[in-house]
């Protein structure tokens, strides 16, 4: 079985003060190994699940739950692209396709060289301004295929 690092158990302990019922600190306990990893494996999460006191298959349910919990590798910068109806009706399909096209990778995949996965997700909360994607934690919104060529120049 994986070990947890200290800094992951120090943080995950930490959660766990913050609720009566330490269980409650599960989202919390996830998040912070994907922030240490990059991503949550199996055994990360049954490891994490030993520390909070609940079954991995608890912590699994609360991870598939929650579509920020990456299950599996991800590239150094994760590109999340709002497909909402409001960004679907302000040129959600052109910029998909050319991030798709200028990528050379699809949905749940991540280029070649580890820089960039790609991602959809239902609503960044930028409905007035879409398009809209998120890089990491930045947000970017009003996207056209020219201003995602200037995003994605900033991403090494």
């Amino acid at each position: 079985m994986i070990e947890l690092s200290e800094a992951e158990i120090e943080g995950i302990k930490h959660e766990m003060s913050l609720y009566e019922d330490p269980g409650a600190a599960t989202i919390e306990a996830l998040k912070i190994v994907q922030e240490h990893r990059g991503w949550v494996s199996d055994e990360a999460m049954a490891a994490a699940a030993q520390v909070v006191g609940v079954t991995p298959t608890q912590m699994e349910a609360v991870a598939t739950f929650y579509n920020l919990i990456f299950r599996q590798p991800v590239g150094r910068h994760v590109i999340m692209l709002c497909d909402s109806i409001s960004c679907y009706l302000t040129g959600y399909e052109e910029v998909r396709d050319h991030l798709k096209s200028t990528l050379g990778i699809d949905f749940g995949q991540t280029t070649a060289d580890g820089r960039f996965t790609l991602l959809p997700i239902c609503c960044l909360g930028d409905c007035d301004m879409g398009p809209s994607m998120r890089v990491g934690e930045v947000y970017h919104n009003r996207l056209t295929p020219e201003r995602v060529d200037e995003i994605l120049a900033e991403y090494k």
